[in-house]
């Protein structure tokens, strides 16, 4: 569990300084970083989803997963979760406006911050390798990405993005424990597919930087698993 501590922590950190340092700048200096943040994190999605072999899967992937996640409303229920966590840290003392407010830009830093550091090939392998071989490298490179991200996240976003160490925690940590049986439904074809539709979400945060139309990102959140039923379904027709 190093590695998924380690990543967790350095979250905290970045974006704690984020908050409490670096958001003291100017507003036009926070809004055209958070542009360029944007540009960055469309830029390392699509690349991510480049490097998937099946295009119609991964097109069908987010066709049955937005319609899944739509059905379950999961943005909903994180931005909810995002929302009654930020009334906790609020004065009882503020306006149900500025109470409102900061509950929406408490839930939108947590849920987004969420998303960008649980999805990916990074997570689920480095996980694996710190449960099964107790080597905890990837993880760390991880750290370091997401806590430079944090620290953006944490000036623009506030203290939202903080507490998306524990969804981290929960997510690596979740994957690192039951590696030994992961290991097993996991191919590296497999991850390739789920990591390039996780990338191609990513991508969707970054627009949301945008703030052209707000993308539901969390409701994606499924296609990242339905390359691995396509491919476990494709292995048992075969074995017929």
């Amino acid at each position: 569990m190093l590695g998924p501590v380690v990543n967790a922590l350095t979250i905290v950190v970045c974006s704690l300084l984020g908050c409490f340092i670096v958001r003291g700048i100017p507003f036009r200096f926070e809004e055209i970083v958070k542009k360029g943040m944007g540009l960055a994190i469309v830029y390392l999605g699509i690349k991510g989803a480049m490097e998937n072999r099946y295009v119609l899967l991964l097109i069908m992937s987010m066709v049955i997963g937005a319609v899944i996640g739509e059905l379950v409303n999961i943005d909903r229920l994180m931005n909810s979760l995002g929302r009654w966590a930020g009334n906790q840290f609020f004065s009882k003392k503020e306006t149900e406006t500025q109470r409102s407010e900061k509950q929406e830009t408490f839930a939108k830093g947590f849920v987004s911050a969420s998303i960008l550091f649980c999805t990916g090939s990074m997570t689920i392998v480095g996980s694996m390798q710190s449960g099964l071989q107790g080597n905890h490298e990837m993880l760390f490179a991880k750290s370091i990405l997401d806590g430079t991200m944090s620290l953006v996240f944490g000036a623009s976003m506030g203290i939202g993005v903080m507490f998306s160490a524990f969804t981290v925690l929960v997510c690596e940590g979740g994957v690192a424990l039951a590696a030994s049986v992961i290991k097993r439904l996991l191919t590296m074809e497999i991850i390739t597919e789920m990591s390039a539709v996780g990338s191609l979400i990513i991508a969707a945060i970054g627009f949301n930087f945008f703030e052209i139309k707000e993308i539901r990102v969390a409701n994606l959140i499924p296609a990242i698993f339905v390359p691995w039923v396509w491919f476990v379904i494709a292995d048992i027709l075969q074995k017929m």
